[in-house]
């Protein structure tokens, strides 16, 4: 206890001696700036699994079996995960996760996901996102196989952030149980609901918590309504090339130039005009030409074989073959065949009754393919995103093919044009070359899923 009060208490002081006043921060330089918010995120990692060591063994002493002579409700609290978030005054949320992880780092048995914990190569944050993603046993998939898929994920998400060390786990879990993709499907179909409520202002508020495929259909409008691209001319032709079109036109003015609502302000009212119409509304007006459904995006052989999964274009999360067969019949469906050629392995060849020649099919080829932006880090979906030529249209005489075509959202395709931004492929993959050419190339993966199933065909 000395030991551990003693250390406590060391680093609470070594924390309140470091400066506060505001100056010495603002004359940080770039590097010195990014270097000590490093330093200050290890201090939260840290401060975390102290948190979270401590918290797991208040689970351990409020065990349910223990009843009232337990810790939590001994001490007037209804569960230790209350009892937590009581104590060091945080969310909910941040207290069920230390309990979660902390009796994980606590159990009898170790495992390499414990381990990471304590010894610092993951946060709590990551740890628990990881375990989360993974989910529970069933399906034929164990507990010891689940905590070795945590220790082989271990590397995947090193320098991840939660979120995306999630998305990891969850396709993780996939490739382990591909039969059980329906009915996790189906549990994240049920959790759905939609209430309103109404403020004391007498302002209304909707919470809306919708499952994958819906969300995956609100979303489309959503994007369609703020994107920033809205707010571009209009095109003349569908297929002009940079510089003549999509970059530099002279289309006509677009009516977005003369609305001076935030974006969410034109959401709600877009959507909220939506619903007065219905079906009767001119939705080319409100969002742009196209009908608005989603478009599943699955590898050939998934659909040959009839077993597998698939995805929705921009959603991380894989979908069941039934509800891809089931689409196909309203909305259609990307089957994406790949090149097998080494020097284009990864190209998307074949994008079912789409030709490939043709602008359009183009940008659907790139959307499945690339899943978004492919600029490092950068989570935009495709309906945010313009093909940028990497071997440039003017400079570089590029073609207009898929194969030199990259999806990159509005603001990494400025960042590539102006800040001197080069990319280079090499095969299927791609690299983005800063304009310090001391510095290395950095990886752009993508960010399809069904790209990566293609491929492992």
């Amino acid at each position: 206890m000395t030991a551990i009060a003693s250390a406590l208490r060391s680093a609470v002081d070594a924390l309140a001696a470091v400066p506060r006043d505001i100056a010495p921060y603002r004359a940080l330089d770039d590097v010195e700036l990014l270097d000590l918010t490093r330093l200050a995120a290890d201090e939260v990692r840290l401060a975390q699994l102290h948190v979270s060591l401590l918290a797991g063994e208040i689970a351990r002493r409020s065990a349910p079996e223990l009843g009232h002579a337990g810790l939590a409700q001994r001490t007037g609290h209804r569960t230790p995960e209350e009892m937590v978030r009581v104590t060091t005054v945080t969310r909910v949320a941040d207290a069920r996760t230390a309990v979660r992880v902390g009796s994980s780092v606590g159990a009898e048995t170790p495992t390499p996901l414990g381990e990471a914990v304590l010894s610092g190569r993951v946060s709590v944050a990551v740890a628990d996102a990881v375990r989360t993603g993974l989910g529970r046993p069933g399906g034929g998939v164990t507990e010891s196989v689940l905590d070795e898929a945590a220790g082989v994920l271990l590397e995947r998400v090193s320098g991840l952030d939660a979120d995306r060390a999630a998305r990891e786990a969850r396709a993780v879990r996939d490739e382990l149980d591909l039969d059980g993709i329906a009915e996790r499907e189906q549990a994240r179909r049920e959790q759905r609901s939609f209430r309103l409520g109404k403020r004391a202002d007498g302002m209304g508020y909707a919470h809306w918590v919708l499952d994958p495929e819906t969300f995956a259909v609100v979303s489309d409008v959503y994007d369609r309504i703020t994107s920033p691209r809205r707010n571009e001319p209009r095109l003349q032709s569908e297929g002009e090339h940079e510089g003549e079109g999509e970059h530099g036109g002279q289309g006509s003015a677009h009516p977005a130039f003369d609305d001076d609502r935030t974006p969410e302000q034109r959401a709600s009212d877009t959507i909220a005009e939506l619903l007065r119409q219905g079906v009767a509304a001119d939705t080319s007006q409100l969002l742009g030409d196209g009908p608005i459904g989603v478009r599943m995006i699955v590898a050939a052989h998934t659909l040959q074989e009839r077993r597998g999964r698939g995805w929705i274009e921009g959603h991380p999360d894989a979908i069941s073959v039934e509800t891809v067969e089931r689409h196909a019949c309203t909305a259609g469906t990307i089957t994406l065949t790949v090149d097998g050629h080494p020097d284009n392995a990864g190209q998307p060849l074949n994008l079912g009754r789409e030709r490939r020649l043709f602008s359009r099919a183009q940008r659907l080829a790139l959307a499945a393919r690339d899943g978004g932006c492919r600029w490092p880090d950068c989570e935009r979906p495709p309906s945010w995103c313009e093909a940028h030529h990497i071997e440039h249209w003017h400079r570089d005489r590029g073609k207009t093919d898929i194969a030199v075509g990259l999806l990159l959202c509005r603001h990494h395709h400025l960042l590539a044009h102006n800040n001197g931004w080069e990319i280079e492929r090499a095969g299927p993959s791609y690299r983005l070359i800063p304009p310090d050419q001391r510095a290395d190339a950095i990886d752009m993966p993508s960010r399809s899923p069904a790209l990566h199933d293609a491929l492992s065909a």
